[in-house]
């Protein structure tokens, strides 16, 4: 199993830090090496030993989490994952913490139903060992996790070639990512010119968190960014975002592409997945599709990659020297799924080669 990743649990409530010590020690690749009440406690228990990754609250009593933040990065480039509440006043102030550094924004663990105690485990262990992966500091290789896993099927019926989705229509772009991914979609973003074709994101990221990160973007991107409600038309000139916690799918009614919000288990071990929604590109969308794999740990999006490809799409890749975590992509490579590997930067130009 190789060294385990040693876990700094940083919330005001004793509660949390119980609930959270739990989840993570229930993980053999995770121990919480210790728990710190507030962000003075947390500097004293890195002077004496360093973790390989931090969680931390957002809102705290002498410090808050993002001044905390701010100082480790400048000291210490240790792996931050926030954990927030999701209180909707503290949206962007998480999202904020994404900006300066943070990998990855988990939802505390709170009472509910089994289920939902069992995917909020899920969440909150990937969260960390992404965050072990990341590009932060140099970390041990985590073992790949065999969990088993749903995959689109549980969504959607695998696509099946049509005429009416060979036929020539308006190009459609669909995007993938998740861990560093929300620093990547804003560089992708903000390159695109206003008459874009129309694009289609999942971005793994916790319900309540995606209306406040499209409305960011929409307010430095030349396109309009909104995150996705049902049925809404994908035109030039915008991008829609999966609302977290759904699946979105791409659909089409005659030459008009339009999505889908749909409920739905974990896919890939998420929700939104990016094999759901390629499935569906592939499906309805098919050589008239361009697909795009950014950074992101595990393997969501890469058999979809590759149904898209099968389906007559162009796809690609991020490169490994621009992702925070070569996971996703890796993955979709390896598959045979991907045309071209690019880096972050000339991403958008490919995409808008390939559209015309």
């Amino acid at each position: 199993m190789g060294k385990k990743i040693r876990v700094l649990i940083v919330d005001d409530s004793a509660v949390v830090r119980q609930a959270m010590t739990e989840i993570l020690n229930s993980d053999p690749q995770i121990e919480v090496m210790a728990t710190a009440s507030d962000p003075f406690i947390a500097a004293e228990r890195i002077r004496h030993e360093i973790p390989d990754v931090i969680t931390l609250d957002v809102e705290m009593p002498r410090m808050d989490g993002i001044t905390f933040l701010h100082k480790i990065m400048s000291q210490y480039p240790i792996p931050v994952v926030m954990c927030s509440s999701l209180a909707e006043n503290g949206s962007e102030t998480a999202l904020k913490a994404l900006e300066l550094g943070a990998v990855e924004i988990i939802q505390k663990p709170r009472l509910g139903t089994k289920a939902f105690i069992e995917e909020s485990k899920l969440r909150i262990c990937d969260a960390v060992k992404a965050a072990a992966q990341a590009r932060v500091k140099k970390v041990a290789a985590v073992p790949h996790q065999v969990t088993p896993k749903l995959t689109a099927d549980v969504i959607m019926e695998k696509p099946v070639p049509s005429k009416a989705m060979m036929q020539t229509t308006e190009k459609v772009v669909v995007v993938g990512a998740s861990t560093g991914g929300t620093e990547a979609l804003k560089i992708f973003l903000e390159s695109l010119p206003a008459d874009c074709p129309g694009i289609v994101i999942v971005q793994h990221m916790p319900e309540g968190f995606t209306r406040a990160f499209s409305q960011r973007l929409d307010g430095i991107c030349r396109i309009s960014v909104k995150e996705a409600a049902q049925n809404d038309t994908v035109v030039r000139g915008r991008a829609l975002i999966a609302p977290g916690n759904h699946h979105l799918l791409l659909k089409r009614s005659g030459a008009r592409y339009y999505v889908e919000i749909k409920d739905g288990p974990l896919v890939s071990r998420h929700r939104p997945s990016v094999d759901v929604l390629f499935r569906s590109a592939a499906r309805y969308a098919g050589k008239n599709a361009v697909g795009v794999i950014m950074t992101g740990m595990g393997d969501d999006g890469a058999r979809g990659m590759l149904e898209m490809k099968q389906a007559g799409a162009v796809t690609i890749a991020q490169d490994e020297a621009s992702c925070v975590v070569f996971g996703m992509p890796n993955e979709a490579i390896k598959l045979g799924g991907v045309d071209y590997v690019k880096p972050l930067e000339s991403i958008s130009r490919e995409v808008l080669r390939l559209c015309v």
